[in-house]
């Protein structure tokens, strides 16, 4: 079976939810250029998948072989995912690939998608058509065929007919196109909007006249993917704008997290207008000794307190006690700290009552606050986190008197793929923020871009931290975090960079 899927315009949220259930049952998933690369991680790890973009004359697969690819990869039995931007059957040869389905007696989907003829101009603050303006709208394509040996375009009408007219592809004909208009009786002075990677964190506007809108695009470099508007409508702007006046439009910040965690801290910075580029340096593994834990969970009931200083903690080292035992009452009668309201929340998940988090995510306060709760000497503490840790926290708990055995639940290792394109983006145009997390995302950065150096090549290019743990991993590289957030938490990060922030011009690159 292949479905032929619109992946929408760009932001990811624009997916439909029939294209979402799909990827994620995808053996096999061809994507093109304009796809936001991040909904690949809606289909499963195990999924081929396969970069089959089209820009301009520049084919990673010509149509015709991918065509075949198709038939040949649902002929061995495999669900294929034809993912394309905006919707399969606008512009997007979609019903050629149809016909080569059919052709060869493939079954076949079709999944509308978002077109960005609608959304582009929607995200710009232009409405296609209203009631004080017009009230139809005309959608051309400005890169036909360049084999045809004249154009179908009927430029006389075209200039003639009223409402909104819509280019998708036009901005290396943008002259011609303008100049057609105007010979054939457009008014010169129509107003003209162009935007490019509309509905992302990338967009870019520029608004002008059919009389000068090619010089602007000149002026400002401005190049393809954009739609273009021509007509009344465009006036609109500057009182719809509801996208580009967000507080973190055009800024560029790389997140940092783990690949599953990054969501949250993505969605909060995408949400104020950010274009975010994810960057995991670290993923989670086993530990490499695990005999430590399996101890731990013999001697389970012995222990008077369970401590968590991460999320990842909670998550791992349940994945182990669940396989262990059958009843989560087989915990005992422990009491739990949780450092950060992150890890509190995923203990609450599980139902488990939080005994302490302490105000300050810092090593002497955990301490403190578990102290100030209940007196910990002699007290058995387990403590599950992170393979390599800082030292400092079973230190301050044993001079307070408590028995701890320090037991590590996992281990970040480096992460080294870039599934999304956003790495080569940093190392081309840089960012104006790089967020850290944790200690071991500023340790994985700068083992993999080294970040002094990288600072160096960008240097308007800011470092922002969510506590003071990861403030000194950064600063034991020479470096000092520009913020720090408070509450040290990922909410209190996302809004201290909107504070610091103004909103911006939007970068060209």
């Amino acid at each position: 079976m292949v479905y032929l899927v619109g992946a929408g315009p760009g932001d990811a949220g624009l997916l439909t939810l029939r294209g979402a259930e799909l990827l994620r049952q995808a053996d096999v998933v061809v994507y093109d250029a304009l796809v936001n690369a991040d909904l690949l991680r809606l289909a499963p790890k195990s999924a081929e998948i396969i970069y089959g973009g089209k820009r301009a004359s520049d084919h990673a697969i010509p149509q015709a072989e991918l065509n075949q690819l198709l038939v040949t990869k649902a002929a061995e039995g495999k669900c294929v995912v034809r993912l394309k931007g905006g919707d399969p059957y606008v512009f997007g040869r979609g019903g050629e690939e149809a016909e080569e389905l059919a052709a060869a007696g493939i079954p076949f989907e079709v999944v509308p998608g978002i077109s960005s003829i609608i959304a582009a101009p929607n995200y710009a603050g232009i409405p296609l058509t209203h009631r004080d303006f017009c009230s139809s709208f005309t959608v051309i394509t400005g890169h036909e065929d360049p084999t045809k040996p004249e154009s179908s375009l009927d430029w006389a009408r075209l200039a003639k007919t009223p409402g909104t007219l819509v280019v998708l592809m036009g901005v290396e004909r943008i002259r011609s196109i303008a100049a057609q208009l105007i010979a054939h009786g457009r008014a010169a002075t129509t107003p003209v909007a162009m935007i490019r990677w509309g509905t992302t964190g990338r967009q870019q506007s520029i608004a002008g006249t059919l009389a000068d809108i090619a010089d602007i695009v000149e002026k400002e470099k401005f190049t393809a993917p954009a739609v273009t508007i021509i007509g009344g409508v465009v006036s609109l702007r500057d009182r719809l704008n509801w996208f580009e006046t967000r507080p973190l439009f055009g800024r560029r910040i790389v997140v940092t997290r783990t690949r599953e965690q990054a969501s949250e801290l993505s969605r909060q910075l995408a949400e104020r207008g950010a274009e975010v580029l994810e960057i995991p340096t670290i993923k989670i593994a086993p530990p490499t000794q695990r005999q430590l834990l399996v101890e731990a969970l013999a001697e389970l009931g012995t222990y008077d307190w369970v401590v968590f200083t991460s999320p990842n903690g909670v998550t791992a080292f349940f994945e182990y006690f669940l396989k262990a035992f059958p009843d989560i009452r087989d915990l005992g009668g422990v009491k739990f700290a949780a450092v950060g309201p992150g890890t509190a929340a995923k203990l609450k998940e599980l139902h488990l009552h939080v005994d302490v988090m302490p105000e300050k995510y810092v090593t002497a306060a955990i301490a403190k606050a578990m102290n100030d709760f209940a007196s910990v000497e002699n007290v058995k503490v387990l403590l599950l986190r992170a393979e390599v840790a800082n030292p400092d926290l079973p230190k301050e708990l044993a001079a307070l008197g408590a028995i701890v055995d320090d037991v590590p639940c996992y281990q970040t290792v480096p992460e080294t793929e870039d599934v999304n394109g956003a790495v080569a983006r940093l190392l081309e145009a840089g960012a104006d923020w790089i967020t850290f997390t944790s200690s071991s995302t500023v340790e994985n950065f700068h083992a993999r871009f080294d970040l002094p150096k990288l600072l160096q090549q960008f240097p308007a290019t800011r470092l922002a931290s969510i506590g003071p743990e990861t403030s000194k991993a950064i600063r034991a590289l020479g470096l000092e975090p520009f913020l720090e957030a408070r509450p040290h938490t990922i909410d209190g990060l996302a809004a201290a960079l909107e504070k610091v922030t103004r909103p911006g011009k939007k970068k060209k690159n």
